[in-house]
């Protein structure tokens, strides 16, 4: 990889071998050490974040490298400077650069301008890192195996849906996403990874406006929250249209059994999930952000060593 900006554009070989290493960085960390001694990551962030630049300062740290974090505020953007230049200018100083920001147009910007590797840490249209660690996780679950399983994604069609339709596909999961009407993934998004589909011989990506069909014999249940960074004017409307996609117990339970429950983080308790199901058994949403550290490792260590 030159990039890591969507699993759109990466193939299930790549997705496979990102999986490998992230593998190794949870088995043998110790191999890894020191692999990227003398590298240096800028994160550009233009939002809030938790997991993503933790993982990133922690990841860099145990691979010998170092991580420097540049708030938007905090650079000449403030005061006017272009993302292209700033984008030029770090490539002459680190070795990559994990930009998190609102419009996605802006990442791709930066990648038109810089000659060293752009991660994308978050658009508004697309959260592969998210995506793949939590694809990552729904894989360990089922020892080492993706093929044939079903994921049932319930809620806003957001970035995080999208990246995992991309990469669902590609490893041989049917997904079904259950949105209330007008909140459904961008059909742009279903249309390619249904062509990606037809060529690998897997099941379509399918969207629903009902929530119990698409739940049913799921092997994971995934929802996210009901309105995301950058969308807080439209909260009111959105708690009306999403009243009745929350994932409850009872939800839960027309799931396969030993069905797993996942979440991105942060999360609003009564709200998308209850907090019987979140903090319960078959919950592994503290997995899923114990993976990120592995998977962004594989990251780095696929664009840098």
């Amino acid at each position: 990889m030159k990039h890591f900006i969507s699993l759109k554009e990466l193939s299930r070989q790549e997705m496979e071998a990102l999986f490998a290493l992230a593998d190794e960085a949870r088995l043998r960390p110790e191999a890894q050490a020191g692999r990227l001694a003398g590298k240096t990551l800028a994160m550009l962030f233009e939002r809030p974040s938790t997991r993503t630049r933790t993982a990133f300062e922690v990841g860099m740290a145990q691979l010998g490298g170092t991580a420097i974090l540049l708030r938007f505020e905090d650079t000449h953007m403030s005061r006017g400077e272009s993302l292209a230049d700033t984008a030029r200018s770090l490539s002459q100083i680190v070795d990559a650069v994990a930009a998190r920001t609102m419009a996605h147009s802006d990442l791709l910007e930066m990648v038109k301008c810089s000659s060293i590797p752009v991660i994308n840490a978050l658009t508004d249209a697309l959260h592969p890192l998210q995506a793949l660690s939590d694809l990552y996780t729904l894989r360990y679950r089922r020892q080492g195996r993706t093929e044939g399983l079903k994921l049932a994604y319930v809620g806003d069609g957001s970035n995080v849906c999208h990246e995992l339709i991309f990469g669902a596909v590609k490893l041989g999961i049917s997904i079904t996403v259950a949105s209330p009407q007008g909140y459904e993934p961008n059909p742009a998004v279903v249309k390619i990874a249904g062509r990606d589909a037809q060529k690998a011989g897997a099941a379509l990506p399918l969207v629903t406006n009902d929530l119990r069909a698409a739940v049913a014999g799921a092997d994971a249940v995934y929802t996210d929250v009901w309105t995301s960074m950058g969308a807080e004017a439209q909260q009111a409307e959105r708690q009306q249209a999403f009243r009745n996609y929350g994932v409850t117990g009872a939800v839960l339970a027309t799931a396969r059994p030993d069905a797993i429950f996942m979440h991105p983080l942060p999360v609003h308790r009564g709200e998308e999930v209850a907090a019987e199901v979140v903090d319960g058994p078959q919950s592994v949403v503290w997995e899923q952000v114990k993976h990120r550290l592995f998977v962004e490792k594989a990251v780095l260590l696929s664009l840098l060593a």
